[in-house]
């Protein structure tokens, strides 16, 4: 439970962001984006995406993924050793985790940025726990999907003390986009076109 201290510290990064003024490059970008979404709202709806084009099916352990519809970038995958793989590349499990890590991490940036924090260390680890036989059909007691997640930060700044980063580290977690889609987890739409 949060102290009344750290409490007090929120509300004062809080009524301190609202009072920032231009010197941010963070700032700055985000008030011309407030701008934007205050006299459009549809414009603050974005779809990221990925795709994997079947390539060597004959090879049912690697693939290439293709992130970003604008830029195309390709990401070479492969599976995990404890469903067969050969443990060569990065599975889904290390993307989900590469997700979650970059979304928090730059998260956590952009607001000390905005609070005139200086940030002189940052680590976010992501580590996530599955018991394989469910998803290998071994056991069907065992459930499909990762059953525990773990996430570690590490941060230290030069002109801010621990109440100042706590209070940052919960402002990071309340708007990461990516640990707020997990946290809760969210329907997915299923659709599958046979040619």
């Amino acid at each position: 439970m949060e102290s009344d201290d750290i409490k007090f510290t929120a509300k004062h990064l809080a009524n301190k962001l609202k009072l920032r003024t231009g010197n941010s490059e963070v700032v700055r970008r985000h008030n011309k984006l407030k701008a934007i979404y205050d006299d459009d709202p549809k414009e603050a709806l974005i779809t990221d995406s990925a795709v994997v084009k079947g390539e060597n099916l004959e090879d049912p352990f690697h693939s290439n993924v293709f992130m970003n519809d604008e830029l195309n970038v390709p990401l070479k995958t492969g599976l995990h050793r404890a469903v067969g793989g050969d443990h060569d590349y990065a599975t889904p499990g290390d993307i989900l985790c590469a997700a979650l890590a970059v979304c928090l991490e730059s998260t956590l940036r952009m607001i000390a940025d905005r609070l005139e924090i200086q940030l002189d260390q940052t680590k976010v680890s992501v580590e996530a726990a599955v018991d394989v036989r469910g998803t290998l059909r071994f056991d069907k007691s065992v459930p499909v999907g990762f059953q525990k997640m773990n996430l570690e930060v590490v941060s230290g700044a030069k002109n801010a003390g621990e109440k100042v980063l706590n209070s940052l580290f919960g402002a990071a977690v309340r708007s990461c986009v990516v640990y707020q889609t997990l946290k809760p987890g969210i329907p997915i739409t299923k659709t599958l076109k046979i040619v």
